[in-house]
């Protein structure tokens, strides 16, 4: 219907100046004008040229004051000429207002009302009673509202009292004024934008008419890939190590036997951390299908009578559990696949890193996921001792702007001396664990073959926690997981860890 109207006015006349005048001439509304003039316009029907008017429109309170009066008119005729207490006229003034506007609001105009009908000296109001100082009074400020509200021009003053009043507030009414263009017709034909298969069989594609191509349409935009903060974080861990000469180690294994997740690392087999309530066991394949026996013989062992120095645990060292295949705990187990490979040939000091995902059977809260990654550093060289451990943890996090060190003895099963690292805070104000740190034992290195006179040492921490405090995440579920915002992976900073 608004396409009819359009292309057969302008068969007969030159110009539809005011695309707004139109639509209320031919009862059209503007919006379904205004769509269709975009339309024709595109095809070359008609020619359209934007029209940008400013206007003033009623607020909420403007309406309502247009419909019922201005709050210091209804106050002045709720006075009677005799007089009247405060309650009393508060009272009639809420009864003047209709029952659906809240109570809230009838006490803000009520306040209105007896401001602005002192400053215009129309009531005079004392401790308790409240009197009239004239006897009749007009509403402009309705009179100026309904006169804007019919479209009818009103005086700046006028415009800019209602408008500090906030009863007005101006609004840009867009329209078109439209000629014909270089492809009018008193009807638009329709163009075929797709050549189908029906076309071919009945033989019309000849008379039909295609739309054009528009090569310098530009298409839908594409959105980029953005790193998610872990990988920034990892990037920044990786650049550290590869500075300090580490060499990164292959950590694509996630499934591992229990045999290098646990007992090559000399960890007993009644371990708690070897209970189900800790650890994921595979369900197929349950076992692992092959180990180095000359190895794990060695190992067996050590667990049950000891050697180098050690007494060992002294009760049956079981393959079966060896054998179990689990979801690594940690990234150690490479670690000990990369010595055991490093003593198979002569020996040459190495510096080892890595940076992968690890699994624990962990209740999942704002601190704890079921995944998380694990970041690791080794170094394996002849005659290490703890204070080569404590200078390389002071070289490696200082680069990530931690300074200021201290070290807890702590315990674990396959390093002696083990230490935890602390670090101040000084957002914290407080001293906070960032990782654990040690030198292997002598009984998980020397079944591997390493010389006596080798040492290896040492540390680890998690990823997510450095990521939480320089993103200010404070529930790891928010980092990781289903529950993730994607704005968080698309607008998230760069990443710097304080580099030197």
């Amino acid at each position: 219907m608004a396409e009819e109207a359009i292309l057969g006015y302008l068969q007969s006349n030159e110009e539809i100046s005011d695309s707004g005048k139109f639509s209320e001439e031919k009862g059209i509304d503007h919006n379904e004008i205004v769509n269709i003039i975009k339309s024709l316009n595109g095809f070359g029907l008609v020619n359209a040229k934007d029209i940008k008017r400013e206007k003033w429109v009623l607020t909420q309170e403007g309406e309502l004051y247009a419909k019922f009066g201005s709050p210091e008119w209804q106050l002045f005729m709720a006075v009677p000429p005799e007089g009247i207490t405060r309650e009393g006229l508060q009272k009639i003034f809420n009864s003047q207002l209709p029952n659906d506007v809240e109570e809230k609001i009838k006490s803000s105009m009520y306040k209105i009302g007896s401001t602005q009908a002192i400053k215009n000296k129309w009531i005079e109001m004392g401790k308790s009673e409240v009197s009239r100082k004239v006897e009749h009074i007009n509403d402009k400020v309705r009179d100026l509202l309904m006169q804007i509200q019919n479209g009818e021009a009103a005086t700046a003053e006028d415009v800019d009292s209602l408008k500090r009043r906030k009863l007005i507030i101006s609004q840009t009414w867009k329209g078109y004024s439209v000629r014909k263009g270089p492809n009018y017709a008193p009807q638009r034909k329709r163009v075929a934008t797709d050549l189908t298969r029906e076309n071919l069989q009945r033989g019309d594609w000849k008379d039909l008419e295609f739309k054009e191509y528009n090569f310098l349409a530009k298409g839908q935009p594409t959105e980029g890939g953005h790193f998610h903060p872990l990988h920034k974080v990892s990037d920044q861990f990786r650049k550290i190590f590869l500075q300090m000469g580490f060499e990164e180690m292959p950590t694509n294994r996630y499934v591992e036997s229990s045999f290098w997740n646990f007992d090559s690392l000399f960890q007993p087999q009644q371990h708690p951390a070897r209970d189900s309530h800790d650890t994921f066991f595979l369900e197929e394949p349950s076992t692992t299908q092959s180990l180095p026996e000359d190895y794990v013989e060695r190992v067996k062992t050590i667990h049950e009578s000891g050697g180098y120095g050690s007494k060992g645990y002294g009760c049956e060292w079981k393959r079966e559990e060896a054998n179990k295949n689990v979801l690594r705990t940690h990234t150690t187990a490479v670690s000990a696949r990369m010595l055991y490979e490093l003593a198979k040939g002569k020996f040459e000091p190495k510096k080892y890193y890595s940076i992968d995902l690890v699994f624990r059977n962990e209740a999942v809260d704002r601190t704890h996921l079921a995944e998380f990654h694990q970041i690791e550093g080794l170094i394996c060289d002849r005659g290490l001792t703890l204070g080569h451990l404590i200078g390389v943890l002071h070289a490696f996090f200082s680069r990530i702007g931690m300074s200021k060190l201290k070290f807890k003895p702590a315990y674990n099963p396959y390093t002696e001396p083990s230490m935890e690292i602390f670090s101040y805070h000084e957002g914290l104000q407080k001293w906070v664990e960032i990782g654990n740190s040690g030198m292997f034992r002598p009984e998980m290195l020397r079944p591997m073959g390493l010389p006596e006179d080798v040492q290896v040492i040492a540390w680890g921490l998690s990823l997510e926690r450095p990521t939480m405090i320089l993103y200010g995440i404070d529930n790891i579920r928010d980092l990781a997981g289903h529950k993730v915002d994607l704005s968080l992976v698309k607008r998230n900073p760069i990443c710097r860890l304080g580099l030197q």
